[in-house]
Parts: structure tokens; C-alpha cells; sequence
């Protein structure tokens, strides 16, 4: 059940006034936009005439067919209620979509403008929190099936559950944007960003079964940081007691190779040039041939 908060006693107060309708009306109706999402309200209540309807740039319904001027009211009415929830909303999604993939088929559904994070118009329920209370407030939550996401942007945070214990994950330099999830023959979850969309499993876990856990970078999680180029690791030195000067190793050849591989990677992703995969690439095959 929905609270009024201060600020959101005083904004119904000042709109009843206005509108010349009881604060208890004012107060229904804005429940009903919240429960829309900002875009419809259903609502049922004597200061509009009992039941009816209202759509954002579309139809409004009310008991009273022909009563135009109640019409009027309702609309003018919610399309200000859901521009008062959207300017006191704490956080969404923005641009966000859900999707669901099941038998190579997708589907994509936009998310409506409220229906994440905090609106202060209304007091928090303790109750709805299921993530890490360490964490605070999320900048934006959704949900999708059985899936809850809440996103913690300054903290680079994201908890999810899908309703066992929240896990949480490091975000890293990823600005978040929406969610998917894939069901059929590989169930996973996505995520898009300024990457593009990623596997959720590509973010270390700092936080499960109620326990912070030390991360660790999937090793196939994509280097994030474009500030430079990514150079080769330099080889240690050689023993100086060691006479050997001998051709390097298939062992110190296979490290070589791994890391061409990961140069490789970071080329098709977008974090090395052409060029400076190729001076990267030599330097590295400079080293075999040298046997540093």
C-alpha cells in the first residue's frame, strides 16, 4: 500500500485546491497514474463520478457519458499527475526494454517511464527492499518473469534475484541502460550499455547468498578501460646466475600465443586500433624470435 510522503501531502493538497476536488480524490487518482506508470489510470472514486478511465493523448472515460466538463477535469487532472510523478521520480531506466527470447524468437516490450526506482512523493516500503540494505537506494529497479533488477549507478553496483538471495555485481565502467533475458535452449540474462548488450556473466560477483565475496573477472570478461592503447606485459628478466641462452620454451611460446589471443579480442571489441594491435602483435613476435 502507497504512503504519502510529505512533499507528496503537500503536492495533493495544492492540487485538490486547485482543481477544487477533495484531497482523498486527488490522492486516488494518483495512486491510479503511479499504478499506470505515468501513461493510463483506472480509477473509481465519487469526485470523478465513480468509475472511469483516463489514457495519456488518448481516450477518457467517466460514468457520466456526456459530461464533458468532468472529462476535462479528469484529463487535465492525471496528464499533471503524471507530470509531477516523472519530476519527482529518483531514478528509471531511461530508454530502457525488457526482452524475451524463447525458441529463437524475440520479443521486446518498452518499459513504462516510472516504473523504476524511488518516487518521493511516496514513503518507501521497507518491505519491497530485497537487495542488500548496505547498498541504499538503487538509481533505477524492473523486474521481468521471475527477475528483479536493481541498478546502484554511483556505487557501480547491480543486485539481482530471481527470488532466492540478491547477487550482486561489479559493474565496472558499464552505464547501464535495460535488461533481457533469453529462455529456450541457453537461458542466460543480458544487459545493454554503452557496449552495446552484454552477458550478465561477463560481471565479477562481490555479494551472494548473503556474503560479500572477493571478485574475480570472468576470464572471458572484456577489458572495459579505452583511455590507451593496451600494451604487451613485459617478459621477466632473465636469472642473471643462469648461463642459459638457449631458445625460449614451448611453455614461454604458449604464453605468447595467449596473449596475441587476447590482443585479438580486444581489436574485434573495439579497444585496440588496427595499428596498435599490429605494433603489439610485433613486439610480441619479436620476443620469440629474440628469446627474451
Amino acid at each position: 500500500m502507497l504512503s504519502l510522503s510529505d512533499s507528496g501531502r503537500q503536492t495533493v493538497n495544492d492540487l485538490a485546491a486547485r482543481y477544487g476536488v477533495s484531497p482523498d480524490g486527488v490522492t486516488h487518482m494518483l495512486i491510479a497514474v503511479h499504478n499506470g506508470n505515468g501513461s493510463m489510470a483506472q480509477f473509481n472514486h465519487p469526485d470523478f463520478g465513480g468509475s472511469g478511465q483516463w489514457m495519456q493523448g488518448g481516450m477518457t472515460m467517466v460514468s457520466d457519458l456526456f459530461n464533458y466538463q468532468l472529462k476535462n477535469l479528469v484529463n487535465n487532472l492525471c496528464s499533471e499527475l503524471a507530470t509531477v510523478l516523472a519530476n519527482n521520480q529518483n531514478g528509471t531506466f531511461s530508454g530502457s526494454f525488457q526482452s524475451q527470447s524463447q525458441n529463437g524468437v524475440d520479443s521486446q516490450a518498452q518499459t513504462a517511464g516510472h516504473s523504476g526506482g524511488q518516487n518521493s512523493l511516496f514513503v518507501p516500503d521497507p518491505s519491497a527492499q530485497w537487495w542488500p540494505s548496505h547498498l541504499g537506494t538503487p538509481s533505477a529497479t524492473g523486474n521481468q518473469n521471475q527477475t528483479k533488477y536493481a541498478y546502484f549507478a554511483d556505487s557501480h553496483r547491480l543486485a539481482v534475484t530471481t527470488g532466492g538471495p540478491a547477487w550482486v555485481y561489479d559493474t565496472l565502467d558499464h552505464q547501464i541502460g535495460g535488461f533481457g533475458q533469453q529462455q529456450g535452449g541457453g537461458a542466460s540474462i543480458t544487459f545493454t550499455s554503452q557496449y552495446g548488450t552484454v552477458n550478465l556473466a561477463a560481471l565479477p560477483v562481490v555479494w551472494k547468498d548473503g556474503s560479500p565475496v572477493t571478485p574475480v573477472a570472468p576470464a572471458n570478461a572484456p577489458s572495459m578501460s579505452v583511455d590507451a592503447p593496451v600494451q604487451p606485459e613485459p617478459w621477466p628478466q632473465a636469472n642473471a646466475a643462469s648461463p642459459s641462452t638457449d631458445a625460449p620454451t614451448s611453455n614461454h611460446a604458449g604464453d605468447v600465443i595467449d596473449r596475441l589471443e587476447r590482443l585479438a579480442q580486444l581489436k574485434e571489441k573495439g579497444v585496440l586500433t588496427d595499428e596498435e594491435f599490429s605494433d603489439a602483435k610485433r613486439a610480441l613476435l619479436t620476443q620469440i624470435g629474440s628469446g627474451v
